[in-house]
C-alpha cells in the first residue's frame, strides 16, 4: 500500500547520517585539500631510520644541547619530473619495486621520493572521487525531497471520479487500475522498441509519439506527383524495387515511431465498425470506409493524399486451416510471404531488420522492406512500395502485422502508389484454425490502368482485402493438403507419400514460375521487345538461361496477352482444366486426346488438383513428354498452369526425388472476373464489367539450346502466331458453348 511519509523517513535518515558525519568530514577535507596543493611539487621525507632527516644547510641545526632537532623536510619536484610521474600514474597507479627504482633514475629521484609521490597522488584522486560522490548522493537527495513534496501535495489534491470530493487511498476503480497498468505496458513497449532504434542513432527518442512527426506529415501533395510512363516499363530506367538503399540512422527512429502509430490504426480498423465503415451499395465490395471520418480519426497519419491519387480501402475476414503461429511466420519471411502470395506479390526483399523480435517468436519484429504487387496481366501497372513491417502480439492468440509506406522518409519523387497502415489481425482458433480479418488501404495512381481492368480495379477486387484473404485460404488449403499422408487409391503412379510432395512441390515451382513473369512487373530476369514483329496487344519478353538447373538451357521466349471473354469465370476455368477438351485449344496436341495418368486433390473446390497428363498422339510433338498441371480457384480468380516434363525426370519425382532439378518452362492462363458482379449470369452478356471473365494466355517457348545465340525475328513471330491462334481458339470453343 502506499504511503506517503516513507519519503520523509528516508530523508530524515540521510540528514542524520549527513549531520553526525559532517565534522569528520570538514576535517578530512581540509587533510586532503593540503595533501592536494603539496603533492604535486613536493614530497615529505621522513627519516628512513625513524628520526626525521637533518637538513646539513639549515643554520639553526645545531644547538647548545647538541641533539638533533627533528623537523620534517621538503623536496620540491620539477616541472619535468612532474610531468614524467603524472604520465607514468595513467597508465600504472600502483608501481612495483622495479618500476620505481626505474623512474628514480630516469628523474634524478630517490626511489623513496617515487614512492612517497605516488601515495600522495593516490589519496589525492581518492579525495577527489569522494567529493564528486558526495555530489551525487547530495543532487539525488534534493530530487528525492522534491518528489516527496510534489508527491504529498498531489494526494492532497486528489478528488474522487464519482462524487467529486476529496478522494481517499484505496478508491481507485477496477477499470481505472485495468488501465494503468495497461498504460505502462504500452509506454514499456514503445520504450523498448525505441531503445532497439537507439542503437542505431546513439540516442534515446521521446516515448510518448502519438502519431508522425509534423515535418513528415504536413508535406505538400504537389510533392508526390507522379510522372508519366509506359505500362511495364522501368520507371526513368530505375528498377525501383532494387535501387532502393538501407535506410539512414537519422531514418530508423522515425521508421520505429512510424511503425508503431500505425499498429495502433490498423487495430482500429480492424475492429471498428460505422460510421468508419459503411455499408456499401449492391454490385461493390461489402464495405466502404467513410474518408471523412477516418481523416477525423487520423488526422496526421503519413500526409495528404497527393494530388492525381484515388483512395482504395477494403476490409475482409476468413476462417483459414492454419495455426497463428504458423501464419505470423510465413508473414515474416519474405520468402514464404512472397511465395503464398506469389499471384499478387512479383518481387519482394528485405532491406533491413531493424528487430527480430523477443522471446524466441516474433513479436516486437521490425523490419524495412520493398514489395512489387501485380494482377496476372501485362495491362495493369504493377505497384511498388517501400514500408515497414511491424509485428506484434496482443493478448495470447492475437496477433497483428502491419505495413506502413516509408516513401515520404525517403522522398521517392516519381511515386505511383503508397499503403497507408494495412495488413492483418490474427485470432487463434480451436483445432488449428485462425480467423484473419484484413485491412488494405492504399493510395495510387491508376490512370495507366487498361480501360477493360478499370472495373475490377475500381471496384477493389484487383488488389483489395478480399483478394489477399481469399489467396490466403486457398494456400492454407492447399499446404494442408501437401501434408497429408493418405495416397488416393486411384492413382497408381504415385506409390509414396514421398512421391505426392514431390509432385506437389514441383507444382509449387511451376506456378511461381509462370506468376513471376506473366504480370506488368517494371524488371525481371526477362527483358521486353520492341514491338517489332510482335503484334501489338502481345507483349514479347526474352530471357536467357544458363546454369539454372530448373530451366532448360538456352534463349525462352514468354508472350503474354489479355482479353475480355463474355463468359462467367467459372465456365472458363472449366472449359480449360478439363483434359477432355483440351484438344480444342491446345495447338501442340495436334488434336490427339489428353489421358490424365495421375491426379492430387488440392483444396476442398474439385477444381483445385494437380494432375499429370499424356497426349495420346503417335503425331504429337510431345509424344516422348508428360505435361505437369495446377488448376486452383477462389472467389476472386482462378488460375490453369502447365508445363511439359520429361518422362524419365518425372519418374524420378514419383520415386519421391528431388524435384528442384526438373526443367520447366510453364505455360497458362490467369482468369480474374470483369468487375464486381460476376458468377453464372444469364442470357445475354454484352459489355465489360456485367459478368464476363479477363482472360491471361502465356507461353513460354524454348527458341534456341545455345544461350549466346542471337534470337531472330523469325523466332519472335512464332511464338505471337502461336499464341493468336490459342486465342481465337479459346474464343471460339466458349463462344459456341455460351447459350
Amino acid at each position: 500500500m502506499f504511503q506517503p511519509n516513507m519519503f520523509e523517513s528516508h530523508h530524515h535518515l540521510l540528514d542524520m547520517s549527513g549531520a553526525r558525519s559532517s565534522e569528520s568530514e570538514v576535517l578530512k577535507m581540509r587533510d586532503f585539500e593540503d595533501f592536494e596543493t603539496k603533492s604535486g611539487t613536493e614530497t615529505m621525507e621522513p627519516d628512513p631510520s625513524g628520526d626525521d632527516a637533518q637538513d646539513p644547510n639549515n643554520d639553526d641545526s645545531s644547538n647548545n644541547n647538541g641533539q638533533r632537532q627533528k623537523r620534517k623536510r621538503y623536496h620540491r619536484h620539477t616541472q619535468h619530473q612532474i610531468q614524467e610521474l603524472e604520465a607514468f600514474f595513467k597508465d600504472c597507479p600502483h608501481p612495483d619495486d622495479k618500476q620505481r627504482k626505474e623512474l628514480s633514475r630516469e628523474l634524478g629521484l630517490e626511489p623513496l621520493q617515487v614512492k612517497f609521490w605516488f601515495q600522495n597522488k593516490r589519496t589525492q584522486m581518492k579525495a577527489q572521487h569522494e567529493r564528486h560522490d558526495n555530489a551525487i548522493l547530495k543532487a539525488e537527495n534534493e530530487k528525492l525531497r522534491a518528489e516527496n513534496t510534489r508527491y504529498r501535495e498531489a494526494l492532497s489534491t486528489a478528488t474522487c471520479p464519482n462524487c467529486g470530493g476529496p478522494a481517499a487511498l484505496g478508491e481507485m476503480s477496477f477499470d481505472e487500475q485495468h488501465l494503468r497498468i495497461e498504460n505502462a505496458r504500452l509506454k514499456d513497449e514503445i520504450d523498448r522498441i525505441s531503445a532497439i532504434a537507439s542503437k542505431y542513432v546513439g540516442k534515446p527518442l521521446a516515448s510518448n509519439y502519438p502519431h508522425l512527426p509534423p515535418h513528415l506529415s504536413s508535406r505538400s501533395p504537389d510533392q508526390f506527383t507522379p510522372q508519366s510512363g509506359f505500362v511495364g516499363e522501368m520507371y526513368g530506367g530505375i528498377d525501383l524495387i532494387r535501387s532502393v538503399s538501407m535506410p539512414s540512422e537519422a531514418d530508423k527512429p522515425l521508421i520505429v515511431e512510424l511503425a508503431v502509430a500505425a499498429m495502433e490504426e490498423l487495430i482500429r480498423m480492424a475492429q471498428g465498425g460505422e460510421p468508419l465503415w459503411i455499408p456499401a451499395d449492391s454490385g461493390q465490395p461489402s464495405e466502404i470506409l467513410n474518408e471523412d471520418e477516418y481523416f477525423r480519426i487520423f488526422p496526421r497519419g503519413i500526409g495528404p493524399k497527393p494530388l492525381g491519387f484515388k483512395s482504395e480501402a477494403s476490409r475482409e475476414s476468413a476462417v483459414v486451416i492454419m495455426n497463428h503461429i504458423n501464419l505470423v511466420e510465413i508473414l515474416m519471411d519474405v520468402n514464404q510471404w512472397s511465395g503464398v502470395f506469389c499471384g499478387i506479390v512479383s518481387r519482394a526483399m528485405t532491406i533491413e531488420v531493424l528487430s527480430t523480435g523477443v522471446a524466441g517468436n516474433y513479436n516486437g519484429a521490425l523490419q524495412v522492406m520493398t514489395a512489387e504487387f501485380q494482377v496476372p496481366s501485362p495491362l495493369v501497372p504493377s505497384r511498388e512500395s517501400y514500408f515497414v513491417r511491424y509485428c506484434k502480439q496482443h493478448g495470447d492468440g492475437t496477433w497483428a502485422v502491419v505495413d506502413v509506406s516509408l516513401d515520404n522518409i525517403r522522398g521517392n519523387s516519381i511515386l505511383r502508389s503508397r499503403r497507408r497502415p494495412s495488413g492483418c489481425l490474427i485470432q487463434e482458433l480451436p483445432n488449428g484454425y485462425s480467423k484473419v480479418t484484413w485491412v488494405e488501404h492504399v493510395e495510387v495512381d491508376d490512370r495507366a490502368v487498361h480501360s477493360i481492368y478499370r472495373p475490377l480495379v475500381n471496384c477493389g477486387l484487383a488488389f483489395g482485402a478480399k483478394r489477399w484473404v481469399a489467396t490466403l485460404d486457398r494456400q492454407c488449403e492447399r499446404l494442408a493438403s501437401s501434408m497429408a499422408n493418405n495416397i488416393p487409391s486411384g492413382d497408381l503412379l504415385i506409390t509414396s507419400p514421398e512421391g505426392r510432395r514431390s509432385m506437389l512441390k514441383l507444382a509449387e515451382r511451376m506456378v511461381l514460375s509462370f506468376c513471376s513473369g506473366v504480370g506488368a512487373s517494371t524488371a525481371h530476369a526477362w527483358t521486353t521487345l520492341s514491338a517489332a514483329g510482335s503484334d501489338n496487344n502481345v507483349r514479347v519478353m526474352t530471357r536467357k538461361s544458363m546454369d539454372d538447373p530448373g530451366r532448360p538451357p538456352g534463349i525462352v521466349l514468354s508472350a503474354a496477352t489479355s482479353f475480355w471473354l463474355p463468359v462467367p469465370p467459372k465456365r472458363v476455368f472449366d472449359f480449360l482444366r478439363d483434359e477432355n477438351s483440351r484438344n480444342e485449344w491446345d495447338i501442340l496436341s495436334n488434336g490427339g486426346q489428353v489421358q490424365e495418368m495421375a491426379h492430387i486433390a488440392n483444396g476442398r473446390d474439385p477444381g483445385n488438383s494437380v494432375s499429370l497428363l499424356r497426349v495420346n498422339n503417335a503425331n504429337s510433338s510431345q509424344s516422348n513428354m508428360l505435361i505437369l498441371q495446377e488448376s486452383c480457384t477462389d472467389s476472386v480468380g482462378a488460375y490453369v498452369i502447365y508445363a511439359p516434363v520429361d518422362i524419365i525426370a518425372m519418374n524420378v519425382v514419383l520415386n519421391g526425388g528431388d524435384p528442384d532439378y526438373v526443367a520447366l518452362l510453364p505455360s497458362g492462363f490467369a482468369i480474374l472476373p470483369d468487375g464486381p458482379e460476376f458468377g453464372e449470369g444469364g442470357g445475354g452478356i454484352l459489355e465489360i464489367g456485367s459478368g464476363g471473365s479477363l482472360l491471361t494466355v502465356a507461353f513460354q517457348i524454348l527458341v534456341d539450346t545455345v544461350p549466346s545465340a542471337k534470337l531472330s525475328l523469325g523466332s519472335v513471330a512464332t511464338v505471337n502466331n502461336l499464341i493468336k491462334c490459342t486465342v481465337e481458339r479459346i474464343k471460339a470453343s466458349v463462344s459456341c458453348d455460351n447459350p
